[in-house]
C-alpha cells in the first residue's frame, strides 16, 4: 500500500488525525480575514467588468505586423476608452473597446484601419448593448438563487437544517472568495466568468456533502454512547474523508491549472482565463470550507442541543472521574460508542484481545 493510502486507512480508522474542530476558531479567523479583504477589494477596485455587461465594441482585424501593445495604443487613442487586444490565430487581432455606440464605432473603425494600415471593411465590428448584458446578469443572479434554494431545501431533507445553513455558508464563502480574487488580479469578468462561478458550485457542494454523510452515519444514535462526543466524530469524519478529498480536490484542480498557466499565460488564450480563474480559485476555496467552514459549523451548532450538550457533559463528568481514580477509559467499557464509529478500532481489537 502507497504511504498516501496508509496514511488514509490510518485516518479513517482514527489512528491518527488532526484536530479541526478544536482549532476550528484558528481557520474561522482566517476565512473572516480573506472575506473581509475580497469585500473591501470589492468595495475599492470593483470588477473589470467584460463589454457583455457595459457595452461596447469588438473589432477583428485581418492580418497585421502591428504588436498588441501597438494596436492596444492605437484603439485607446481613437476611442477614449481602455481596450483590450488579443492575438488571434494567423496575425489577426481581436480588440475590444467598451463604452462605444454605433456612431463612435464607426468612427473607431475607420481610424483603427488607417492606424493599422488595412482596408476598413476588412476590419469586422460587432456591437454589443448593455442590456444583453443586464439579461445575462439577471439569469446568473435567478439561476444562483434557485441553486441554492434547493441545495438547502435538499440537505435539510437529506441530512438535518443545521449542515443546510452550514453549507450554505461555505457557498457563500467560496462564492465571495472567487469574485475577490477577479476584482484583486483585474481579470475581465465575462460569460464565461458567470459560467465558472456556477459550476464551481457543485465542485463545493461535494466534497461537504462527502464528509456531512460520513458524520451522518458515525453520529447515528450519539447519545446511547457515552465515549465521544459530537464534536469528537465530527472530527473523525473531516479525517476519515481528508484524503479522498484532497485526491478529488488535486485531479480536479490539474487540468483547470493547465487551462489558467498554460493556456492563459504561456500560450497567450487570454479567453481560457474567463473561466478558468474562477474555476481554480473555486475549486480550492471549495475544498478549504468543506473541511475547515463547513462540518466544524455544524459542530458549533450542534453542540447547542440540550441533548448533545448533556451527553458532552456526562461524557466530561465521565473522564474526569477515571482521571481521578487513574483509570483508563477503554472502549469495552461502552461497546454502543462502536455503533456510532465506522470502520475498526483498535481499542475494541485490543479489548477482545485481552478477553481472549
Amino acid at each position: 500500500m502507497s504511504k498516501l493510502g496508509d496514511l488514509g486507512a490510518r485516518l479513517h480508522r482514527g489512528e491518527v488525525g488532526y484536530d479541526f474542530i478544536g482549532n476550528r476558531k484558528i481557520w474561522y479567523g482566517l476565512s473572516i480575514l480573506i472575506t473581509i479583504t475580497a469585500i473591501v477589494a470589492l468595495a475599492v477596485r470593483g470588477l473589470n467588468m467584460g463589454i457583455e455587461f457595459q457595452g461596447g465594441a469588438v473589432f477583428t482585424t485581418p492580418k497585421t505586423d502591428v504588436s498588441v501593445s501597438q494596436a492596444k495604443d492605437y484603439a485607446e487613442e481613437a476611442s477614449g476608452h481602455d481596450a483590450i487586444v488579443q492575438e488571434l490565430g494567423s496575425g489577426k487581432l481581436r480588440i475590444q473597446v467598451g463604452g462605444l455606440d454605433t456612431a463612435k464605432s464607426d468612427q473607431v473603425r475607420a481610424e483603427l484601419a488607417k492606424d493599422l494600415n488595412v482596408p476598413e471593411d476588412k476590419i469586422a465590428a460587432e456591437l454589443v448593448g448593455p442590456s444583453w448584458g443586464e439579461q445575462i446578469a439577471t439569469k446568473a443572479w435567478t439561476g444562483l438563487g434557485v441553486f441554492m434554494i434547493l441545495v438547502v431545501i435538499y440537505l435539510a431533507i437529506a441530512f438535518e437544517w443545521r449542515m443546510a445553513v452550514a453549507a450554505l455558508v461555505a457557498l457563500i464563502h467560496d462564492l465571495t472568495i472567487t469574485v475577490g480574487i477577479y476584482s484583486l488580479v483585474g481579470f475581465e469578468v465575462t460569460v464565461g466568468t458567470v459560467i465558472g462561478l456556477l459550476t464551481i458550485l457543485g465542485y463545493s457542494l461535494y466534497d461537504t456533502v462527502v464528509v456531512f454523510d460520513s458524520l451522518k452515519e458515525q453520529t447515528k444514535d450519539i447519545t446511547k454512547q457515552t465515549r465521544y462526543t459530537y464534536s469528537e466524530l465530527a472530527n473523525r469524519s473531516i479525517n476519515g474523508t481528508l484524503v479522498r478529498s484532497i485526491n478529488t480536490t488535486v485531479v480536479a484542480l490539474l487540468p483547470v491549472a493547465g487551462l489558467l498557466f498554460i493556456g492563459g499565460g504561456v500560450l497567450g488564450a487570454g479567453m481560457l482565463n474567463d473561466i478558468s480563474l474562477s474555476l481554480f480559485v473555486g475549486l480550492a476555496a471549495g475544498a478549504y470550507s468543506s473541511i475547515f467552514i463547513a462540518t466544524p459549523l455544524v459542530a458549533d451548532l450542534k453542540e447547542r442541543e440540550p441533548s448533545i450538550k448533556a451527553l458532552k457533559k456526562r461524557i466530561l463528568a465521565k473522564r474526569a472521574s477515571a482521571a481521578a481514580k487513574g483509570e483508563p477509559l477503554d472502549a469495552a467499557d461502552d461497546l454502543s460508542a462502536e455503533a456510532a464509529v465506522v470502520g475498526p478500532r483498535a481499542g475494541r481489537r485490543g479489548s477482545q484481545e485481552r478477553r481472549g
